[in-house]
């Protein structure tokens, strides 16, 4: 048959008209090019429906994408940058943590090396394929790493596969991925599914043309999992960014070969236990289907597993079962937008629910009954006020201590630290610090107290044993620093007592103070003892630094002038214990008492008045210390208060002009703050004894600009039928003009003080000023006011005051000395009251000081943590530990022996001896133990009259050996504290008793002392 003309084939426009035949070459390159085609179009189908190529290639390609862990740092490393789970986890941190301990001794030991290809990999900006944690946290370990506190987020999850009920499984693929578990394509890529990610991107492109057309998703679980865990923000930005998911998720489904089935099973797992669903008040983010269950609805995990199981959930109410199938769809639904879901579109989210419910039983999944029962509820969300999701949490205090002190070290929180993946290595004996902890929780029964040897004077009584609280520090002196084994108190608050307290612990202070006494002795000894005897004599000192004529007399007589005899000679000085002396300090005068009245007739040495803590000896003790602290500097301005002619007088005066009045110009802001002007006015008139001259000096001040009319009515508002007349008000409107009194003048007529009525004139006419703009702008006044300090007829006022800026000074050097020891706080009250514990301590910083005694002067850094792991099994596995120490020397070794022993002699026949032979090793040795006690009663005392009890602490900071030492304290707070009597003696007879309990772990009894170099 001939073949069809060209006109017949519509192509003339085109083929030439005369002789045209297709060549027999075309006609077989076009049927090559149509099997091509449809060989290349089936090629995609079975790919699409198979995913062999992918499956061979991407297993082969991820094999590759390699790392392992190896010691010190990597030099070449690429950590994520953004992420919600990387965030959380804290990979992306990872190098700021790092240079964040670098300044606190860490370094690291151990780091993962990442293959070229995995770098290569991440460089292209795809996400690492590794074995995720889904649940995971921070745990502590002890001393002998033997866990002590375990945080695992999310809280519920399902531990397999198999758990997950069979009807949860399938509503998630139904709603979601439903080909996801197909057994019947077993290499199958679970990070795309061909038909939704056609159908999505025609709708894309469709949404161009017409933006109201809806546009479907094309996301699987497994895309879904890679955006909310590493995408910035958790969300799609654009379509790249939904293409490195599609990659990213790929590369990882062949990590572990070409089977695909279990890994599908774990995305599914993956996904139930860490979708986000919002975050809720009181309990933070919420992921997972378990935990979404308990906080928003209050539903039990396990109760709700058993009740979509089949088998087991039949025999249960019918309603029940219905209200956990609906919230279990519910969730499913909500995590697409689970902050709107969650919180306003609640309405919005039953709705869509109902909706669901009914395809699920139109596919069969779940029967009609049940899905009627479903349709029938509606959902029911926790009352977040009445019962907030709040969890139990009672980790011990040693491991409180040392993630609080990571987390401020990390300028993080406590919430976000326990989210991090991380392992935290510490110092804390976890059997040691259980055993004490659960002695000190049972002295509350009063049988366990008597058998104790708790109940008596001055110890404890039967009916109040339940308002005391317990403290107790341990340390061990090791190479590697003072380490911590046990910090614990009774208190069951996140407040650490130890570390986080300012309490007033008494007599402890004194051992502060014989170490300040006997630090300043090694220094005159340095600079005295060279001379010789003879040379001495002239020697120039002033007539109130006693101690420094003292120094010069033993160096003169004494046969022997070495600092340890010079120590032992300043330790038997004598001191009054006579309570009858009043003492300038701090201000004003003050009187001291001693414990017992038996002390006021004695004039104990020093070493005798440590031993019975005697506080008159102390007091003055202290006062030597700051009188030398004063004088020790040649050119004093102590000579002050001996020459009225020194120019500097007056620039001591200025100072302290301006100090003492921003005091008073603080009190008075707190008086007048949050006031009206009216209410102001009434402030500071309603405190005046009304008289006509009174208020106009007030008013004129107040009002500068008022007529004299004005002030004729404001008196007669104030005084009524005794207001003057006419004439009387013009002169006093003349008399009391602005100009016509300076400050303090018009203050003594008007009878206020005179910073106060200038500070209410000065709010009148600021009224949205700060306190910082009026301590400012009073500078003129301030010194106004106290004028008549300069005036040399008042020498004596004089002197006073530029003693009370003297004893200031001295009491910054003073605490600069106590700051060196380990003293917390940034300064001390400048009063001789800080030699009994005015100025108050911590637990725990008492214990530092004993750490320095007892290691012959030298300060050791305390040691809670001793490494940081961080994304174990992961390509950022970072591992950072301690560096060699180098202590620091604060203190002369012939001071600290000589502290060494004045702490024992209270033990052997002081105020602690009962402790003495309590704790003896199996061999028979004695620790020799040695501490000081302290008693504190702070109460509010008004007109010499105690009005109000604060709190009650007894104190004992020891040392057990050559190594171990720390602090037990017992106190209560409040109110209640006035009905106690309880002296130092308690905390003695509670280590006492503690004897028995502690000593297989000092001792190293069956190992359970810890080893005191670090393990990797």
């Amino acid at each position: 048959m001939e073949p069809p003309l060209p006109e017949e084939t519509g192509l003339v426009a085109t083929l030439p008209r005369r002789g045209w035949r297709p060549s027999r070459r075309l006609v077989w390159i076009g049927a090559a090019l149509l099997l091509a085609g449809a060989a290349v179009g089936g090629l995609l189908v079975y790919e699409a429906q198979t995913s062999r190529l992918q499956a061979r290639f991407l297993s082969r390609y991820a094999a590759g994408l390699a790392h392992q862990t190896a010691p010190g740092a990597s030099a070449q490393m690429r950590f994520p940058t953004h992420g919600p789970f990387d965030q959380r986890l804290g990979y992306t941190a990872i190098p700021d943590v790092v240079s964040r301990l670098a300044p606190r001794g860490f370094v690291v030991t151990e780091q993962a090396r990442q293959s070229p290809e995995l770098q290569a990999y991440l460089d292209r900006g795809l996400y690492a394929p590794f074995t995720e944690k889904i649940r995971t946290g921070l745990t502590v370990l002890d001393c002998h790493r033997e866990p002590v506190y375990s945080f695992r987020y999310p809280y519920r999850t399902f531990e397999r596969f198999e758990q997950v009920p069979p009807l949860v499984t399938q509503a998630l693929m139904f709603i979601e991925n439903r080909d996801l578990l197909d057994p019947d394509r077993p290499q199958m890529n679970p990070a795309v599914d061909w038909v939704r990610f056609t159908r999505a991107v025609l709708g894309q492109l469709a949404s161009r043309i017409d933006a109201d057309m809806d546009s479907p998703g094309g996301s699987t679980l497994a895309t879904q999992i890679e955006k909310y865990r590493h995408s910035p923000d958790g969300f799609t930005q654009d379509a790249r960014e939904k293409l490195r998911q599609m990659a990213s998720a790929s590369v990882r489904a062949y990590r572990q070969g070409a089977d695909t089935l279990p890994v599908r099973r774990q995305i599914l797992l993956d996904y139930l236990n860490s979708v986000p669903l919002s975050a809720a008040p009181r309990h933070g983010e919420v992921h997972g289907l378990g935990d979404g269950l308990w906080v928003w609805f209050g539903t039990d995990f396990e109760r709700a597993r058993t009740l979509l199981t089949p088998a087991q959930g039949l025999a249960a109410d019918p309603a029940e079962r219905a209200q956990v199938l609906r919230q279990v769809v519910a969730l499913m639904v909500a995590h697409r937008r689970p902050s709107w879901y969650l919180a306003e579109g609640r309405g919005e989210l039953d709705r869509t629910t109902d909706a669901y419910l009914r395809l699920l039983a139109a596919e069969g999944l779940i029967d009609d009954g049940w899905r009627d029962a479903a349709l029938r509820q509606r959902l029911v969300f926790r009352d977040m006020t009445r019962q907030p999701p709040k969890l139990p949490a009672s980790p011990g205090k040693g491991t409180t201590a040392a993630r609080s002190r990571l987390a401020g070290w990390l300028g993080t929180s406590l919430y976000n630290l326990d989210r991090l993946d991380a392992r935290l290595d510490t110092t804390i004996n976890a059997p040691l610090q259980d055993a004490v902890s659960g002695y000190l929780g049972r002295l509350g029964d009063p049988e366990f107290a008597r058998s104790q040897g708790l109940i008596g004077e001055r110890l404890l009584q039967p009916g109040t044993l339940g308002a005391v609280r317990y403290s107790f520090t341990l340390l061990e002196r090791t190479p590697e620093g003072n380490q911590v084994r046990v910090q614990t108190d009774t208190t069951n608050q996140p407040l650490d007592i130890n570390e986080g307290s300012k309490l007033e612990l008494g007599s402890t202070a004194k051992l502060r103070v014989l170490a300040t006494y006997l630090e300043l002795v090694a220094e005159l000894h340095a600079r005295l003892a060279p001379q010789e005897p003879r040379t001495l004599g002239g020697i120039a000192f002033d007539r109130q630094d006693t101690l420094t004529r003292w120094a010069v007399q033993h160096l003169t007589t004494s046969p022997d002038r070495s600092l340890d005899a010079m120590l032992e000679a300043a330790l038997e000085r004598r001191f009054s214990a006579d309570p009858g002396e009043r003492f300038f300090t701090g201000g004003g005068l003050h009187s001291f008492s001693n414990f017992s009245a038996d002390d006021n007739t004695r004039s104990p040495t020093v070493r005798e008045a440590m031993q019975a803590s005697i506080n008159l000896p102390f007091v003055r003790v202290m006062r030597e210390v700051v009188r030398h602290t004063m004088y020790q500097v040649p050119g004093s301005t102590a000579r002050l208060l001996e020459d009225d002619q020194d120019p500097r007088r007056s620039a001591y005066l200025a100072r302290f002009a301006d100090r003492e009045g921003q005091t008073f110009l603080r009190r008075f802001w707190r008086k007048t703050d949050q006031r009206n002007p009216a209410e102001l006015r009434a402030l500071l008139l309603d405190g005046l004894r009304p008289t006509p001259e009174r208020l106009a000096a007030v008013f004129r001040y107040l009002e500068p600009e008022a007529p004299a009319e004005a002030l004729g009515t404001f008196l007669h508002e104030r005084l009524g039928e005794k207001a003057p007349d006419a004439a009387r008000v013009a002169r006093l409107h003349e008399r009391f003009a602005p100009g016509a009194l300076d400050l303090p003048d018009r203050g003594y007529v008007a009878g206020v003080h005179p910073l106060e009525l200038w500070l209410v004139a000065y709010r009148l006419q600021h009224p949205g000023a700060s306190l910082a703009q009026a301590l400012e702008a009073s500078a003129d006044e301030r010194q106004a006011v106290y004028g008549w300090l300069f005036r040399t007829r008042v020498k004596s006022a004089q002197d006073t005051r530029i003693y009370t800026l003297l004893e200031v000074e001295a009491f910054l050097d003073i605490h600069s000395r106590w700051a060196r020891l380990g003293y917390p706080f940034g300064h001390l009250v400048p009063s001789l009251a800080t030699a009994l514990g005015s100025s108050g301590d911590r637990p725990a910083a008492l214990a530092e000081l004993m750490g320095i005694i007892v290691n012959d002067g030298v300060r050791l850094p305390t040691r809670h943590i001793t490494g940081l792991h961080l994304a174990a099994d992961t390509p950022w596995e970072t591992a950072l530990g301690r560096t060699a120490t180098q202590g620091e020397r604060v203190m002369t070794p012939e001071v600290a022996r000589a502290l060494r022993k004045a702490l024992s002699e209270v033990v052997e026949r002081g105020t602690a001896r009962r402790l003495s032979g309590s704790f003896r090793t199996e061999g028979g040795e004695d620790l020799s133990p040695g501490g000081k006690t302290g008693t504190g009663d702070n109460r509010v005392v008004v007109r010499g009259r105690a009005t109000l009890a604060l709190n009650r602490t007894a104190t004992f900071v020891f040392h057990l050996g050559p190594r171990y030492f720390g602090s037990l304290t017992a106190y209560v707070v409040g109110p209640d504290a006035a009905k106690y009597r309880f002296t130092s003696g308690l905390p003695v007879q509670i280590l006492t008793s503690m004897g028995p309990g502690l000593m297989p772990y000092l001792d190293g009894t069956e190992g359970r002392a810890c080893p005191v170099t670090p393990r990797p």
